[in-house]
Order: C-alpha cells, then structure tokens, then sequence
C-alpha cells in the first residue's frame, strides 16, 4: 500500500452469498485485494464451514456465515453490528459497503479507491444510476463518511433491515432507501461514474475501459450471452490473477461448455444473440 492508502482508515463490510456454501477463487482474490487497502469484516448469506471460511479468515478482522435470507443488506447489517459491538468503528475513516455481485477486481484498486475517498460528498458509490425520476447510488461498493456511519438514525436504519418478499422490494427498500435517507439527512452523496439506466450491465467493457476493475456477475446470463465479447475483452486486459480466478468461479458457476460458448469475439455471433434476445423480449411482451 503506498503512502496516500495507508494514511486513510477504511473498514470494508462485505456481504457475500455462496448457494453451496463454497468460499471460491473470486471471493478469495475479492476479500485479499480489499485486504491491502484497510480491514474487512464478511458475513456471508449462507451456511459455510469453518474449512471453506479458513481462506479468507487471514485476510480479515471477522468473518461469520449463516442463511438469513435478507440478501446483502442482511449481511451489510450483520458486518456491521459486528464492528459497532465491537467498538471499532472510530476508528475508522470511512466505512464501505461491498458485496459480490461483481467479480474484481480486475485491475488495481487504487485509482477507484482514491478516487472515491475524494469525492466531496458524505457518501459516494463506484456508480450511481439516473432514472426518471429518481437516481440513488448502486449499493455493491459505497463509502460512507463518519457523519453518517456514526449516528443513531444509520444503526437504526441498518438494525431496521428484515426480509423482504422479493430481490426487488430489497432494492426499494434498502439500496434506494439508503441513498434517500442520507438526503433526508440534508447530506450529499455522488458517485465516480453517473450513468442511465442499466448501464452497469449492459455496458461492462465500456466501463472497465473508463477505469472501472469489476464485472457485475450479470453480464455473464443476461440478453442471451450477448456480453460475451466485452467480458473477453476484460479477461484479456486483466491483471492475470484476476482473470484466473474469475475464469475458475464462472467455470464453476455457469458451467464450462458455456463458458466456451459465451466468450467470443465473433460479431456475427454476438449480433445473433442480440437478436434472438430482442425476439424473445417481445414475444414475452405480446403475452
């Protein structure tokens, strides 16, 4: 860590899920890499031994596991009820919320870092997402400043989460609450790239060119695999320990025979999808 990281103190809260309660490659090489730039506490949303959480206990001040079924704000509260019992918190700079839905990352830290703990606003996300009629920062990495992490109407908001009857109402509900309570609060918050709509997932190579190191695991399903070229094209410009260790996880999770068919540079292939994709969409919407 150079001179201007280890002068700043961060506490990384990183919410993780693991359907078979597998710590894998990407979570490793996620948790080792925030390691270097402050202390890490994970909980993750599932049930895990200690065998699979020993490969991440070194590169952290706690790690707990269990099924309770709040997605990442249910562990995001867990993380941190861990470090406010624990009377950590004062110590710390900044507080981040983190999670898996994105691999990474893929190139070094420290630009994205830097570029956060220096945005003049009293919480900043790695992206905040435009809307119509609403805009809030996307919940995967977020800093948050002391006078928002230190307050009472922050423990409450967070010892307020339970589960929710969709990932949607949870998105409502937290992720777009969070951004709104902090307005309530009359503070500001920003973020590094501002971008409309689903930009994070429909664009990921564009966004890894503009400095951004993680991939949202959707981009590895969504619109028929029409991602495919822009996710090789980010492999092949990774630091190569990211790109082996994503490449083992997404082997795993998605399958190798798709993983050969999704990577691809061939345009023919991916216009393919594109359309089959665009078809499907509007069969659907005709139903």
């Amino acid at each position: 860590m150079n001179d201007i990281h280890s002068n700043i103190k961060r506490l990384f809260l990183f919410a993780g899920y693991s359907p078979d309660g597998i710590v894998n490659d990407a979570l490793v090489h996620y948790v080792k890499n925030l390691s270097n730039f402050g202390d890490v506490v994970v909980f993750l949303d599932c049930d895990c031994n200690a065998k699979e959480l020993s490969k991440i206990k070194s590169y952290c001040k706690y790690v707990g596991a269990m099924r309770h079924g709040e997605y990442d704000f249910g562990s995001y509260k867990r993380a941190f009820q861990y470090a406010r019992d624990n009377n950590i918190l004062p110590n710390y700079d900044f507080v981040y919320l983190v999670n898996d839905s994105v691999f990474g990352p893929m190139i070094d830290m420290s630009d994205i870092l830097l570029k956060l703990d220096t945005i003049p606003t009293d919480a900043a996300g790695v992206v905040v997402s435009t809307h119509k009629t609403h805009s809030y920062m996307e919940s995967w990495f977020v800093r948050l400043n002391k006078n928002i992490f230190m307050t009472d109407w922050f423990d409450e908001f967070m010892s307020s989460i339970v589960p929710q009857p969709t990932k949607n109402r949870v998105s409502v509900k937290y992720e777009h609450g969070l951004s709104k309570i902090i307005t309530e609060h009359n503070l500001s918050w920003g973020g590094v790239y501002v971008r409309h709509g689903r930009f994070t997932y429909n664009n990921p190579k564009r966004l890894f060119q503009i400095g951004c190191p993680f991939i949202k695991k959707a981009c590895f399903t969504r619109h028929n695999g029409a991602s495919g070229g822009d996710i090789k094209y980010i492999l092949t410009h990774s630091d190569n320990g990211a790109a082996v260790s994503i490449m083992n996880t997404a082997n795993v999770l998605y399958g190798t025979d798709y993983m050969k068919w999704f990577l691809t540079w061939n345009k023919i292939k991916i216009l393919a999808r594109k359309i089959s994709y665009a078809i499907k969409k509007l069969k659907n919407g005709r139903i």
